[in-house]
């Protein structure tokens, strides 16, 4: 996640490689010259600033949030350069960077109250001590299906952030606030593929159909109230509270190519108590296993 060097903002001095011949090379025996780079401090990216966590509650919901952002965010990286077009390879990437960056900035926060930071909680926890929901987790499956999980996934992280701007803690707010506007193009976009999908060929709307199906299921587990939201108070969102425009979201998108809302019930996945959907432990193992093979190097 973050490095010693951000590769999005490296300052490049290259050398003009060899003089003529018979000149003496100032780059020693390298004949493609010296490439340094400059470090910089990445703290000014995070929305929300440098404030610490205080309370082991807020700690808890902000790890929850970025565990959904980053498994969604690692499961879209998949499609690149996989995509069925070369404009949905820049589009998926984008939006999986947008995410990348909401998971980085909940992820200090949450961090910040025990001492770990961002790579720490992504990189060296457990299959057992994430907290991301089994919607975020599933699998990419054929490009409807990965259009399904994205419609459902951004109709509820929209609402959701829509409302965290009001929290009563700052940093939550800040983030949310941010990823406010990027979630609203992440919804945009998969709107207009599921109506693409679904008013196509014969053969894209049989594949949404089942994807759907076998999608909708998971969408239950992300209004679930808890404790955690009863002791946060205003400075969470309650799940519930969101079923509603979220239901209503989806099923407006739906008619409009004569799509039924699937009548499937909920699952019975257990995400936010560490147990997670099988597709999850290969996903996080391929995430890890840099990190986990070269301890403590940066690049």
């Amino acid at each position: 996640m973050s490095s010693a060097i951000d590769p999005g903002h490296r300052s490049r001095r290259q050398a003009q490689g060899p003089g003529p011949r018979g000149a003496p090379d100032p780059h020693g025996d390298d004949p493609h010259g010296d490439v340094s780079l400059d470090a910089r401090e990445l703290s000014a990216e995070f929305a929300g600033g440098e404030e610490r966590a205080v309370d082991p509650d807020v700690a808890a919901y902000a790890m929850r949030l970025g565990d959904d952002a980053l498994i969604l965010a690692q499961n879209l990286c998949g499609w690149v350069a996989r995509a069925p077009e070369l404009e949905e390879d820049v589009a998926l990437g984008n939006i999986a960077l947008d995410l990348l960056g909401h998971a980085r900035s909940l992820l200090r926060y949450a961090g910040s109250h025990d001492g770990r930071g961002e790579d720490d909680l992504a990189y060296w926890r457990d299959e057992r001590e994430f907290r991301s929901a089994w919607l975020f987790e599933l699998p990419n499956g054929d490009f409807a299906h990965t259009i399904a999980r994205q419609l459902l996934a951004s109709a509820f992280l929209l609402e959701l952030y829509r409302e965290l701007t009001a929290s009563t803690d700052p940093v939550l707010a800040a983030v949310a606030a941010k990823a406010e506007k990027e979630v609203d193009y992440h919804r945009d976009h998969a709107v207009q593929w599921t109506l693409r999908l679904a008013g196509g060929t014969d053969e894209s709307r049989r594949r949404l159909l089942i994807a759907l199906d076998d999608t909708w299921p998971f969408l239950d587990e992300l209004f679930r109230d808890e404790p955690l939201h009863d002791r946060l108070g205003d400075a969470a969102v309650r799940p519930s509270s969101l079923r509603g425009r979220v239901d209503d979201v989806l099923a407006a998108v739906l008619a409009e190519e004569d799509v039924p809302v699937p009548a499937i019930p909920g699952s019975s996945a257990g995400g936010r108590r560490g147990i997670h959907h099988p597709a999850f432990g290969p996903l996080l193992a391929e995430m890890q296993v840099l990190a986990r093979r070269h301890p403590g190097a940066t690049w």
